[in-house]
């Protein structure tokens, strides 16, 4: 890890997307028959003071989505969280694997009190997988980033009439980039991308729609599978940045860390 970008490591405890035991699989590796259970992502809440310190909500029941909840497509799983707060109302966008076409879509579900859930519909549907669904408020608008590595690209999608109805707006990198993660600060734009789990590019711009320029420390991670791979919103605490991080080493998505960035600058 190059200095002046990422530097402390914080352990951190909690997991939004929760894998659990939906059945069996059965089949034959090298020819020899096998037994599993099938594993299936789901959504939770948990809360705290802080980031640092989460625990399950005492008053909701997790998981508050599994794919059991989707009503318009077929839904293997759902994965990928997101979270905002508008006129009272909290909007949860996420990730819904459709098994019909084997591919991403993103789906929204509804809260007045974030402990009960109430899945709505699929609001963006592309012909190529989609993930991550990073929504944020800038100047009165919502923006939503998407994974879209399928594609090739990371896009920027605006809200035409939120939370329903997107149009994307402008490509902003492209690449085979995971998980893009964006956040204001000190008067740019920043966006970490994972390119595959154990390498970890990041790059700024001076406006949103703007040109993007890849930071001359990138990669700021090489060749690591623990902290590479972004895993949520970077978390600005007002004197400094917090990332979540993936710890893909042993298995994807095993665990969470997060990182404090303690200088970020163009150079």
């Amino acid at each position: 890890m190059k200095k002046n970008i990422l530097t402390k490591s914080i352990s951190l405890l909690f997991l939004i997307a929760l894998p659990f035991a939906a059945g069996l699989m059965t089949g034959k590796l090298r020819g020899i028959p096998f037994i599993m259970t099938r594993g299936e992502y789901s959504i939770g809440i948990y809360v705290g003071d802080s980031p640092f310190d989460l625990k399950p909500h005492s008053e909701a029941v997790n998981p508050v989505i599994t794919a059991r909840d989707v009503t318009d497509i077929p839904a293997d799983f759902v994965a990928d969280p997101f979270l905002i707060q508008e006129n009272g109302s909290w909007y949860m966008f996420f990730e819904i694997f459709n098994s019909s076409t084997d591919q991403g879509d993103i789906g929204l579900a509804v809260s007045t009190d974030g402990k009960i859930w109430d899945y709505d519909r699929v609001v963006l549907n592309e012909s190529f997988h989609l993930s991550y669904p990073y929504i944020f408020k800038w100047e009165g608008d919502y923006y939503m980033i998407p994974e879209s590595k399928e594609a090739f690209s990371v896009n920027l999608y605006k809200a035409e009439q939120f939370p329903y109805a997107w149009k994307q707006v402008r490509t902003l990198l492209k690449g085979n980039y995971s998980d893009p993660s964006i956040i204001h600060y000190n008067d740019r734009w920043w966006i970490f991308v994972a390119e595959r789990n154990d390498i970890l590019r990041l790059f700024y711009s001076g406006s949103l729609e703007g040109d993007w320029t890849e930071h001359p420390q990138s990669p700021v991670v090489l060749h690591n599978l623990r902290i590479a791979r972004p895993s949520g919103r970077v978390i600005d605490l007002g004197d400094t940045l917090v990332r979540f991080t993936q710890d893909c080493e042993q298995v994807y998505g095993e665990k969470v860390n997060a990182f404090m960035i303690t200088e970020l600058t163009p150079e």
